[in-house]
């Protein structure tokens, strides 16, 4: 064939994609943000084609199609932008979104350097993990939370081979400390029905748990929850595993008898850094121009914070050391923060706490000489609306409010008095406890609710009011003075960013681990609180913090660091804000983000990743808790407990704080030690008012039974219901706990 003949490459391609002159429609590449050399293909109509074909009808006919076609081709424009521009399916678009990229920092690098090696040198950094070169430290800092030996030390990005030296490096810590024993955790034939208590002074290594768990690193949910099961001895009489698993031994103990003490700093400081430390220049006294600062990322239009004032470091000692079962310096309280009428959502996560962890209500009397440190949760109760200042009163009236709750009541009981405390929640008696901040925090008072830089401003009227006479009520339903949510409509987001800065309040004071009133404890936290970092966990597929879960320590380094950072940036903490804080300072290490298969294993199934391999249950929403679906419904009760994501920690079903658990038995079922308050749930249910002096007097007897019967309940019961009678079985005695402990009345 002559070369004539021969297609050219270009004619080809026009032959592939030329539209004919009568096509409806033309293409048009749009470019996609943040994903730079992809475009979508969009088609829009041709309007050339269209005026051909106007052009060959009768004049009104083609004037009255043309406005049909053009109507439709807007309106499938508008379906595609929606489309392209929201997850579709996804349960609610974010509260709230950062503004921005702009730094938050404002502590200088000596500070941030003085940061690390106080939270490494008091035993809250028990990681292999290197120190970000941004920090600039030269000398591996002592680390007395990890072993002298250490081992698998995981390969950093930024450092070089040994042959070669640079002071622009990560770090890695020194260990100093004591042996790690790694257990294998088991129930022994023939009692195998329950599994064991954790040790007591345990300590989960989170190293092994980011490595099998780190969706980043591609890790399932699923595999997770296996590893966190079988580590743990959750699988017992169950296991189906063979052949070592030594790798899936995250829990260790600390060998030791002795407390491992860290030189203070001395005059040789000036060497650890890469950089001068801050100090006038001599007239005519070296190069001016080097910057200490450099590389750091400075708050647009602030100053530089003073050196930060730091307590002398803590003495790590591992527990087997320690003179008493619990640590004074790390105390393990749960902190949960509530507003409003006492409904059953923190029932059921008191519940929770009782069911999982090692209280020992069981027993009749705790034992004076006990081996084991025994944990509390102190629920705080804002009394009013998020903005109001309590009355003088406000504490008698709290306990009389619980006193005549059914869903409260119920934990004034003695035998839970030393377990579970209520306490008020006082805005400004908090903040004043927070040295780093008691003398500024007033300043901004006015737009105290910062959420996300999302400002509530609220002005509290004094005298200004006092002379007036008006009789007008306040809206007990607008977003001043809603306690508590209602509905997805009725949200009460004051009371939310109150709480976003409560839990860091909170726990910077008393020490301890911060849960969301929408969390369910699901296993023993023992590990948990044998390790002594700061953690919260990962905002599903972003690499963010959700404070849903926060442990931090009492006075610490990170504390005076968050406190400070948030007072120039509008006493923000958001989670997303405080992720930038932590990013921003190259702090992240310091504020573990734990993968959030451990507390919230369900998050990443509903934005749609990890549907190949879902874990057990597999919701695809929130709301399938609540009202699980009707083609899996049969696993709630086949399953029950051991089958709601065995392994996690805890589980977290994101507000719906207007849905009950559930909706056929919407009342305390505790049996008839707690009647009381369940006769007042079942008349409200009714429409009744019946006062607690009223329901008192009636005897169990008096609740109509024909009503009770199996025909009545709900056919096929949700998870939400299924654990709630679990929990409650056991308050009955009708079962044990989770570890096989009976109660006993």
């Amino acid at each position: 064939m002559p070369s004539a003949t021969l297609p050219t490459h270009s004619a080809v391609y026009e032959k592939l994609h030329h539209k004919p002159q009568g096509s409806w429609t033309k293409q048009v590449f749009v470019p996609l943000p943040g994903v730079p050399n992809r475009h979508l293909r969009v088609l829009i109509p041709n309007f050339s084609s269209w005026r051909q074909y106007q052009s060959k009808l009768p004049k009104p006919m083609g004037r009255k199609r043309t406005l049909i076609l053009i109507c439709f081709a807007c309106l499938a424009m508008v379906m595609t932008v929606m489309l392209f521009s929201r997850n579709v399916g996804a349960p609610e678009w974010p509260e709230s979104w950062p503004p921005g990229d702009l730094s938050t920092l404002v502590f200088r690098r000596e500070d941030l350097q003085r940061i690390w090696k106080w939270e490494i040198a008091s035993g809250h950094y028990p990681s292999r993990h290197s120190i970000p070169k941004m920090i600039g430290l030269t000398t591996p800092p002592q680390n007395p939370a990890l072993p002298a030996k250490q081992r698998n030390l995981p390969p950093s990005r930024y450092r070089p081979p040994p042959s070669v030296a640079t002071p622009n490096t990560d770090t890695d810590t020194l260990g100093v400390g004591s042996k790690r024993v790694y257990l294998d955790i088991q129930s022994a034939p023939p009692n195998v029905a329950y599994p064991p208590r954790p040790v007591h002074g345990s300590v989960a290594d989170m190293d092994v748990i980011m490595k099998h768990c780190d969706f980043s690193e591609n890790k399932y949910v699923r595999d997770c929850l296996e590893v966190l099961r079988l580590g743990g001895g959750l699988d017992n009489g169950q296991r189906t595993r063979r052949g070592k698993m030594d790798d899936w031994k995250y829990i260790y103990m600390e060998q030791s008898n002795a407390t491992v003490e860290i030189p203070s700093e001395s005059s040789e400081d000036e060497e650890t850094y890469p950089y001068p430390v801050r100090r006038p220049l001599a007239p005519g006294e070296g190069d001016a121009t080097e910057d200490p600062d450099a590389g750091l990322s400075k708050k647009r239009g602030a100053e530089w914070e003073p050196q930060l004032v730091l307590a002398s470091p803590l003495k790590h000692t591992p527990n087997a050391a320690l003179p008493s079962p619990c640590d004074p310096e790390n105390p393990r309280i749960f902190h949960m923060f509530w507003t409003g009428p006492f409904t059953d959502k923190p029932y059921l996560a008191l519940l929770s706490f009782l069911y999982t962890q090692n209280t020992g209500i069981h027993l009749e009397e705790w034992p004076k000489n006990s081996p084991v440190c025994r944990p509390e949760f102190w629920l705080w109760i804002n009394p009013g609306p998020a903005a109001a200042i309590p009355n003088p009163n406000a504490l008698t009236d709290m306990f009389e409010q619980l006193k005549l709750s059914p869903w409260a009541s119920p934990f004034l009981h003695p035998r839970f008095k030393d377990v579970i405390k209520f306490k008020l929640w006082n805005t400004t008696e908090q903040l004043d406890g927070i040295p780093e901040i008691k003398n500024e925090w007033r300043i901004l008072q006015d737009s105290l609710f910062n959420s996300g830089g999302y400002v509530i401003s609220v002005k509290h009227e004094e005298e200004s009011s006092s002379n007036e006479t008006s009789t007008k009520k306040p809206d007990e339903d607008d977003i001043i003075n809603r306690t508590g949510s209602t509905s997805a409509s009725a949200y009460d987001r004051m009371s939310v960013i109150l709480s976003d800065m409560a839990r860091f309040v909170l726990c910077h004071r008393f020490g301890g681990i911060y849960l969301d009133a929408d969390t369910i404890l699901l296993r023993d936290w023992e590990e948990l609180w044998g390790w002594k970092g700061a953690f919260a966990y990962r905002w599903s597929r972003l690499e963010k913090y959700n404070t849903a879960v926060l442990r931090m320590n009492k006075g610490s380094a990170l504390g005076s660091f968050l406190f400070r950072t948030a007072l120039k940036n509008g006493l923000d903490f958001h989670p997303m804000t405080v992720s930038r804080y932590t990013a921003d300072a190259h702090l992240e290490g310091l504020l573990l983000r734990l993968p959030d298969a451990l507390f919230d294993s369900a998050w990443l199934n509903t934005e749609y990743y990890q549907r190949d391999r879902p874990p057990q249950p597999y919701f695809v929403e929130f709301a399938d808790f609540f009202d699980t679906p009707q083609q899996s419904s049969a696993a709630p009760q086949s399953l029950g407990f051991n089958g709601f994501f065995k392994g996690a920690y805890s589980y977290h079903f994101h507000n719906f704080w207007w849905k009950p658990f559930d909706p056929t038995r919407n009342w305390p079922d505790l049996g008839a030690r707690f009647g009381v308050g369940e006769r007042m749930a079942r008349s409200a249910l009714q429409g009744k008012n019946v006062s607690f002096g009223a329901a008192a007097a009636e005897e169990r007897k008096n609740i109509d039974e024909a009503e009770e019967t199996v025909e009545s309940d709900k056919r096929d019961l949700d998870w939400s219901a299924v654990l709630k009678r679990t929990f409650e079985s056991y308050i009955r005695s009708e079962r044990p706990n989770l570890y096989g402990e009976w109660l006993q009345w």
